[in-house]
């Protein structure tokens, strides 16, 4: 049986604007709806929002947490991992990830842009931070409109990375 796709939701905790919240809860009840899992940091703002939206969808959520105690997760996390790595977590976040989405942001989100951009993952980008003057490659950072347009876009791409990571014929799986 083939496995989910995993979408992360990147974005600003605390300092995640009202618009962002309301893009990340229409993006994680998109995921759900999509039968991906959504993966994000586990506390508040973007990432509670996204996690709300999934589970508002149907879906299953995991939250990398940056404590070591997983009732510090948000409500409505499924899965919490709690890692006591602080923002080390983020490179955890976007390892797990096929696909990435980034909402709104602050410092944290720029730390996993900047991993996923070392990894090679393309970021979809929902109102977050701007890339044109840093010398990023255009296919590695990908603005988007709308929440529709991140969660499709991210599946596409996330259901190329999975077929890329399956084993050819013959090979053990």
């Amino acid at each position: 049986m083939a496995r989910k796709p995993i979408i992360g939701v990147i974005g600003g905790g605390s300092t995640a604007s009202r618009e962002g919240i309301a893009l990340a809860e229409e993006v994680g009840f998109l995921i759900a709806r999509a039968d991906a899992i959504l993966v994000c940091g586990g506390l508040n703002g973007v990432m509670e929002a996204s996690a709300k939206g999934a589970k508002r969808g149907g879906g299953f959520t995991v939250g990398i947490l940056p404590t070591g105690n997983k009732a510090d997760a948000n409500h409505d996390i499924d899965l919490p991992i709690a890692t006591a790595m602080s923002t080390a977590r983020n490179l955890i976040i976007v390892r797990t990830a096929d696909a990435i989405v980034a909402v709104n942001g602050s410092y944290g989100t720029l730390s996993e842009m900047a991993h996923a951009f070392d990894l090679g993952k393309t970021v979809f980008a929902l109102r977050t931070w701007p890339m044109d003057k840093a010398g990023v490659e255009s296919s590695l950072f990908v603005p988007v409109d709308t929440p529709r347009e991140a969660v499709e876009r991210a599946l596409a791409y996330a259901r190329k990375a999975m077929d890329a990571e399956k084993p050819g014929p013959g090979l053990p799986k």
